[in-house]
């Protein structure tokens, strides 16, 4: 069964630091990898950070770059996201969801997590 969540937002001041976490069931360690992608009040989805399953590479969106890590757990079923240097453009609820070497699935896998950075 699939089961995706999303967790580790909230207020921070820009210029900080924020790292959510994402949990996913089995199923999704089939596809090629997980992945953040956000959606800002009024934005469509923009891709964030990837992470293979099966080598652990990684690619980032370019609004991020530099800013922001992605990584495994012990367990692939755990994902982190790692924000540094937060801007008030990061503002966005940050979603869990499979990704390939052609960028990021944008269905709402979980609920999402709010991220506001306040300037």
């Amino acid at each position: 069964q699939e089961h995706v969540e999303e967790s580790g937002g909230g207020l921070v001041q820009a210029g900080g630091s924020l790292k959510l976490s994402c949990t996913v069931s089995d199923l999704l360690l089939d596809y090629y990898g997980i992945g953040w992608n956000r959606q800002a009040p009024g934005k469509g989805r923009e891709g964030v950070a990837c992470i293979s399953n099966m080598d652990g590479s990684t690619y980032y969106g370019d609004s991020v770059k530099g800013r922001a890590t992605i990584s495994s757990g012990k367990s692939k079923n755990t994902v982190y996201l790692q924000m540094n240097r937060l801007k008030p453009e990061d503002t966005a609820v940050y979603y869990c969801a499979p990704c390939s070497l052609a960028g990021w699935d944008f269905a709402s896998w979980g609920q999402g997590s709010q991220v506001t950075v306040s300037s």
